[in-house]
Order: C-alpha cells, then structure tokens, then sequence
C-alpha cells in the first residue's frame, strides 16, 4: 500500500526497466536515469512537433543493470509505423539524414 508521498521514487521513472536484476549498490541508476530522461524529453518533443502523439508513440527513459541511461520507444504498431515513415522520408540512399 502507498501512502501520500510515498511514491516519489517511481514519480517519472521507469522501474519496470530494472526488473532484470537486482539493484546493485554503489551503482548510481539516478545519473543513468537523468541522462536518459533530458535524452527522451528531447525526442518526445521532436515527435509532438512530427504531429504525433505521445499517447500513441514516446520515448521511455530507464537505465540498464549497469546504470548507465537507455531509452526506450514504445507505442502502437501503428504509430510506431508513421514514425518509420517520417524517417525514411528524411532519409538518403546512405541511412544518414538528409
């Protein structure tokens, strides 16, 4: 059972990303995390400019068992198919962005 304010360490973190392995001690997952979070804020805003909705297609922020930060799509199919679009529209013959 949670209490008011006793949520606070799940408050915008994804712990379902951690459920590999157990926490190690002295393996700072906050700094992964952070670096994570301003990398997904980014890209979620890049795809709210791209018309599409975070309901449907966002980035994740998490960390490994390592702690270092790792983002993480998730979406609809379909969502997710629109977002290939859009990038292999902006795309060149190399795979880098045109």
């Amino acid at each position: 059972m949670t209490g008011a304010g006793e949520d606070w360490l799940s408050d915008g973190l994804d712990v379902t990303g951690m459920d590999s392995g157990l926490w190690v001690s002295g393996v700072d997952y906050i700094e992964g995390w952070r670096d994570a979070r301003e990398a997904a804020d980014r890209l979620n805003r890049a795809l709210l400019a791209a018309g599409l909705e975070l309901s449907a297609v966002r980035a994740v922020a998490s960390t490994n068992e390592e702690g270092r930060g790792v983002v993480r799509l998730a979406g609809w199919p379909d969502a997710v198919d629109r977002l290939a679009q859009l990038l292999e529209t902006h795309a060149d013959g190399d795979g880098g962005a045109a």
